[in-house]
């Protein structure tokens, strides 16, 4: 049975005639994304946050440091993707969601604002998350990080970033990430499924959302199938790091996720997967409207301090 706080969430907006991200321009659906997720830095005064550039895949791009007061230098980290669509979504949409996994793991976490779709479409974003990881680990001891001790994480389509990373710096020489965050994660970009077969309309995200999402990320390229999008084609995941997945059990995405864990486990890759039954797609990021989430968080957060030691 779908959670009570979402059912709410979900009735107030078919009362409100909330309007669909698809059918609006996309600088007024970015704005609308942004509207929907509080970020007050007071909820969490224990952390140092500022932001600073970090390289890009074509020059240099945004990145916020969510650094605990306690944490010990240098730490473990976390690069973090937020979701969106790889259209929507900005530092500040997952701030709530970046501040209290940093506070509750001690764990520092640096936020990337990569560039979107449709003004920068696949594989930019894709670049970015690689190039923005590398410069993390290179860096690691000016932002107070162990560069052995590297995570990547996201969520949605930030999630996918995270994977592709993973998967581009597996075989490098150098340190490469040791963990990765997977939160219901985008995995394909054709096809069809049964959770988006029953889930596709009237769960937040729906199958049209889903359609436009990929049309300005890919546009006309037909490079839907890449397999560094498409992490579910990648020819080899042996190697990658241990994985963290999580889904919900109202979202149309929730068989993508199940089945990239199924691929990373079959390749031999630790996974750790678990299934929300109640909740819908992009609930991290909505404890300020749905704290029935907290909880969910909190283990993320004790996931990352204990994979990252």
């Amino acid at each position: 049975m779908l959670d009570g706080q979402f059912k709410a969430l979900l009735d107030a907006a078919r009362l409100a005639a909330t309007p669909a991200f698809e059918a609006m321009p996309v600088n007024a659906a970015r704005a609308l994304y942004k509207s929907m997720r509080k970020d007050d830095p007071a909820d969490y005064p224990d952390l140092d946050c500022r932001d600073f550039p970090v390289a890009g895949g074509d020059g240099e791009i945004m990145a916020r440091l969510y650094a605990p007061k306690s944490a010990p230098t240098p730490g473990p980290g976390l690069v973090y993707f937020h979701g969106g669509g790889f259209v929507l979504g900005d530092l500040d949409t997952l701030g709530t969601f970046c501040r209290r996994l940093a506070s509750l793991s001690r764990v520092r976490v640096l936020s990337v604002d990569y560039r979107l779709a449709p003004e920068a479409r696949f594989p930019a974003a894709h670049a970015d998350a690689v190039a923005a990881t590398l410069w993390a680990l290179a860096h690691a001891g000016e932002i107070g990080m162990d560069p052995n001790r590297i995570a990547v994480g996201g969520d949605s389509a930030g999630a996918n970033l995270a994977a592709s990373v993973a998967i581009a710096l597996k075989d490098g020489t150098g340190p490469k990430p040791a963990w990765q965050m997977l939160l219901y994660p985008v995995v394909q970009f054709t096809g069809e499924s049964p959770s988006l077969e029953a889930l596709g309309e009237g769960f937040f995200l729906t199958k049209r959302g889903i359609d436009w999402f990929n049309g300005c990320l890919f546009g006309d390229s037909g490079l839907q199938d890449d397999p560094r999008a498409a992490v579910i084609h990648a020819p080899d995941v042996a190697g990658v790091a241990p994985a963290f997945v999580r889904t919900a059990g109202y979202d149309p995405l929730k068989d993508q996720g199940r089945a990239y864990a199924d691929k990373l486990r079959a390749a031999g890759v630790s996974v750790d997967f678990h299934e929300y039954p109640r909740f819908i797609h992009g609930f991290y990021s909505m404890s300020t409207v749905a704290p029935v989430v907290l909880p969910a968080i909190d283990e993320a957060a004790a996931a990352l301090k204990a994979a990252l030691g």
